[in-house]
C-alpha cells in the first residue's frame, strides 16, 4: 500500500536497501525512499547509504563496509521500533567505521 495519502503505513519505520553490480545504486536508493516520505513513514538511517555491491552470487558478503552499514541500519531500526513501542531505551552503540575501497 504505497500511494500518496495512505494511512495504512503512516508512522511505521522504513528503510530501503539496494544491492547492485555497479552504477545506479544511488538513484535506486533515492527512488526506494520517496514513497516512505509520501506516506508519513519515519525513514531509518545508517552510517552511509544502504547500498551493497557485488557481481556474482555471494559476492556482497565481501563488501565489509556495505555489511556494516546494513548492521548499523538493523540496530537503528530495532532501537526505533522499541522506542516507539515503549518510549524507553538508549540509542544504539555504533561500531568504529570500516571503509572499503573497491579500486584494487
Amino acid at each position: 500500500m504505497m500511494y500518496a495519502g495512505s494511512s495504512v503505513m503512516a508512522n511505521k519505520p522504513a528503510a530501503g536497501i539496494c544491492v547492485c553490480r555497479r552504477g545506479g545504486a544511488t538513484a535506486a536508493f533515492q527512488s526506494l525512499n520517496m514513497p516512505f516520505q509520501m506516506t508519513n513513514m519515519p525513514v531509518v538511517t545508517s552510517q552511509y547509504w544502504n547500498i551493497l555491491y557485488g557481481c556474482a552470487e555471494g559476492e556482497t558478503a565481501l563488501d565489509v563496509e556495505g555489511l556494516q552499514t546494513v548492521r548499523t541500519l538493523a540496530n537503528n531500526m530495532s532501537w526505533l521500533i522499541k522506542k516507539i513501542a515503549t518510549g524507553e531505551g538508549d540509542a544504539p552503540v555504533l561500531e568504529p567505521r570500516t571503509p572499503m575501497n573497491f579500486i584494487r
